[in-house]
């Protein structure tokens, strides 16, 4: 009798720990649906605001649509494409766009990384230098573009005022109209607006650092130079890739601030990729190559991103 009992006892838990999981799993089931209900809004949103124009304008860069009458119409295929990448034009406006972004982007984290390291030695008024930074940031890029294109002006601009007073020059001089000098122009225009974006995304990181890391290293008797490149740098690269990434889509696809300062001058030397595209599609009326263009922006943004991320990105345990 006691070992028949236990028999049924042994042939019931099984059943019993079986039907356990029935009501966690129909509840995590629940749950997962109640979930994508609430984001099915966001979902639909994103889906109209940005998957249907992408959809619509991969569309239009197999046709030859034109601006009068944006409606896919003649399909051409690769011709678009093909016919940029034939064009000696589209690889002078690469290269231009290549170079803004690789010197833009470089000088702001050069810049960025040593006033952030700055700010995190807290020198006297590091709080007002804080604050400060944060104003060219906030100014819009149109806005930071007129005001560059006026300390540039060639009748009363300020930089050739100051550079006047101090006995540099003799005579005002017309800096955009310079070919070889306006895309550093541009540039330099760039880096004061968006350094400051690198410098708050770095000074979070290194508030983050411990600092036992370092008093252990100068205790063993490392330079600032080791403690900064051996303990620093390593737990800075993610912070870095991020505003890499960032920073190289943004200088990559760069228009407005082209389009008000220089509108492509002088002799199309500041003409980048996205200000061709410009051209391409509203003032030459090319829909169908404009689009084009566009994707080919985005292939060569995601390259670069994924060129960042295999060299920067080490996951835990691949170092």
């Amino acid at each position: 009798m006691i070992l028949a009992r236990r028999a049924d006892a042994a042939m019931d838990l099984p059943m019993t720990q079986a039907a356990l999981p029935k009501p966690r799993q129909s509840l995590r089931q629940q749950e997962a649906r109640d979930a994508f209900l609430m984001l099915l809004p966001g979902l639909l949103i994103i889906f109209v605001i940005t998957l249907i124009p992408v959809l619509y304008t991969f569309i239009l860069s197999f046709t030859d649509t034109p601006l009068s009458n944006p409606r896919p119409q003649n399909f051409t295929g690769l011709q678009n494409y093909l016919a940029f990448l034939k064009q000696p034009l589209f690889w002078q406006t690469i290269w231009r766009t290549f170079y803004f972004t690789v010197v833009s982007v470089g000088i702001e984290l050069v810049l960025g990384l040593a006033i952030a390291t700055l700010l995190h030695s807290r020198p006297p008024g590091w709080k007002f230098l804080r604050t400060s930074l944060i104003i060219p940031w906030a100014v819009p890029t149109i806005v930071n573009g007129a005001l560059w294109r006026w300390i540039y002006n060639a009748d009363y601009g300020a930089l050739n005022g100051l550079l006047l007073s101090l006995g540099i020059i003799t005579k005002y001089q017309p800096w955009l109209t310079q070919p070889d000098l306006a895309m550093n122009l541009v540039i330099v225009a760039d880096v004061w607006h968006s350094m400051p974006f690198i410098v708050l995304i770095l000074s979070a990181a290194l508030a983050t650092i411990p600092t036992d890391l370092e008093e252990a290293a100068q205790v063993d008797g490392a330079t600032a130079w080791q403690r900064f490149w051996l303990i620093r740098m390593p737990l800075l690269k993610p912070a870095i890739l991020v505003a890499l990434v960032i920073r190289t889509v943004e200088a990559f696809r760069v228009f407005d601030i082209i389009y008000v300062i220089t509108q492509g001058g002088p002799a199309f030397r500041t003409v980048t990729i996205s200000y061709l595209t410009y051209l391409e599609s509203f003032s030459y009326g090319k829909l169908g190559s404009g689009s084009a263009l566009s994707f080919l922006i985005s292939i060569f943004t995601l390259a670069m991103a994924l060129v960042y991320i295999r060299l920067l990105y080490r996951p835990e345990g691949r170092q």
